[in-house]
């Protein structure tokens, strides 16, 4: 069983969760590895299903316990503008972050995967801002509906274990988001950064705003190795991934595929 991420709808941690839950990957497994991580005082997680423009998708929200019970949405900025950098879960680097990862009751490669992609965006970071990768300190991508939405798509991914993964090009939207930083261009410059060190191939949209976050970016990075998609192909499955922005499609599909 090989996989396809289409991503023309863009990328994101939660999309790229609810997709693979929708296609079938385990809940259970998704259910004792955040349980086992013990923050439950921290945030909380409700799966549901959903519509994206009449068809029927699935939503993973990701719950701040704190400064009015927060909903993410992407990593930088919701509709209201507020960033998750101001929680203060936030200051996190990249050793505490592992240390979390290390306590989930998961398998050995899913652990290597979610560590895998939280280098990836820890790096990036790291070369945006200038300082080296132990003196960052993840602002959105520590803060911890981050932490779940990585280690839940790497649970995920592991128990799907595709022989093969394909990628279309990330589609990205334009503009500027509002976030901790200031007023940042789309694409955001954690994006840029590993779209250029990972070859990820970027198609820019007339959407107005960030379809592609550093959180989708990174997982992508992770996986992308890429091979093109075949000319021919059996679908036999289709996942569904709602995103929460205000575009035109804001899906995310990802097709079994042999």
């Amino acid at each position: 069983m090989n996989l396809y991420f289409e991503c023309r709808s863009g990328i994101s941690g939660d999309m790229s969760v609810a997709a693979l839950l929708d296609l079938g990957a385990s809940r259970e497994k998704l259910d004792k590895a955040l349980k086992s991580i013990n923050l439950e005082d921290e945030f909380e997680y409700k799966i549901e299903d959903t519509t994206v423009n009449s068809i029927k998708a699935t939503d993973f929200d990701v719950i701040i316990k704190a400064e009015e019970h927060h909903h993410h949405s992407h990593e930088h900025c919701d509709e209201k503008e507020h960033c998750h950098s101001h929680h203060h879960h936030s200051h996190r680097n990249l050793d505490d972050v592992n240390k979390i990862i290390d306590k989930a009751d998961t398998t050995s490669g899913a652990k290597d995967l979610a560590k895998k992609i939280f280098r990836i965006v820890a790096e990036a970071e790291a070369r945006v801002h200038g300082k080296d990768i132990s003196e960052v300190h993840f602002h959105e991508v520590g803060a911890i509906d981050s932490i779940a939405d990585i280690l839940s798509f790497a649970v995920l991914y592991d128990d799907l274990a595709p022989e093969k993964v394909y990628f279309s090009a990330l589609s990205e939207g334009q503009g500027f988001v509002h976030c901790a930083h200031g007023t940042l261009p789309v694409p955001v410059p954690a994006v840029c950064e590993i779209s250029s060190k990972y070859g990820l191939p970027l198609k820019i949209t007339d959407n107005d705003g960030e379809m592609v976050t550093p959180t989708g970016a990174a997982i992508a990075a992770a996986l992308y190795t890429g091979e093109k998609l075949p000319e021919e192909i059996v679908i036999e499955k289709t996942g569904y991934g709602a995103g929460k922005r205000k575009y035109k499609n804001p899906v995310l599909r990802v097709m079994k595929i042999r």
